[in-house]
Formats: structure tokens, sequence, C-alpha cells
């Protein structure tokens, strides 16, 4: 399998609001960013939707490093929590529904064809690439911000 390694980042201006997702793939020496974004939606939502857009590029089952600063989403998958939701008609162990069915289960499709593992990095902490997924995610949200305008 081919190693590959992932940042990934989310934004919104308001929660909800116009938001954007960068990612950054990197394979030997070759290394490709994208990024997005939606008028309306959360911060969340765009953690995740960089993830997606970033492990659907791959055209053939790979071992991923995968870094991002979000709780949610690493959390989600390393913990277990998500694995349970689906267990549970996807609710959540107090009985509530879970957000973001959708993207959740685009992603767990993804995560049966790649081998991941998912990577907490601290958010604004220096890091070259988190920071750089970060604007590429914040300068997408500002262009629908001012098309809302």
């Amino acid at each position: 399998m081919k190693k590959v390694t992932i940042y990934t980042d989310g934004s919104s201006l308001g929660n909800p609001g116009p938001g954007g997702y960068g990612a950054i793939l990197m394979y030997k020496e070759h290394k490709k960013e994208i990024s997005g974004g939606e008028a309306h939606t959360t911060n969340n939502r765009m953690e995740m939707r960089a993830v997606i857009e970033a492990l659907s590029l791959l055209k053939e089952p790979c071992e991923v490093a995968l870094y991002s600063d979000s709780r949610y989403v690493i959390d989600s998958i390393t913990r277990g929590w998500v694995y349970s939701w689906k267990k549970n008609g996807w609710k959540k162990a107090d009985k509530t529904p879970a957000l973001n069915v959708d993207l959740w289960e685009e992603l767990l499709s993804l995560l049966e064809k790649h081998k991941v593992s998912f990577i907490w990095v601290k958010g604004h902490a220096d890091n070259e690439y988190n920071e750089r997924c970060d604007a590429l995610a914040v300068a997408f949200a500002k262009t629908l911000k001012k098309t809302e305008a």
C-alpha cells in the first residue's frame, strides 16, 4: 500500500455560516492542496468534509496518516463513538440523534477502503501544514461570505 500523509482543517464564519475546508495530501515528493466549502454549514461539518474530500482523491487503497485539529472527528473515530452511533441507529449513548449522519456514512465508507491512522494536532500551534489548511479553509469561507453580502 502507498503511504500517504494528509492534513485537514475546516472553518465556518458563524456556526452555522459560510464555511470552508482545506486539505493537503502528500505522497513521496508530491503535494496537492484542495479547498472547498458550503454557504451555510458548521465548523464540524467542514472538518469532516475536509477528511472526506481528501480521502476521496485517493485512487487506490492507501495507508494514510491523517492529521486534524478536530477533536470531534478524531475522537469520534478513535474512541469508537461513531461505530456505536451507527450500530444504535445513529443514536448517541444518551439516546439523542447523532449529528452529521450523512457525512459520517460517507466517511465510514472511505475508511473501509483505506487504512487510516488519525492523529490529533493542536490547532493554531505553528504546525506548518495545519496552518496552511486553516488558511485554505478560511479563505474559501470568506469568498462565500462575500457572495452572501
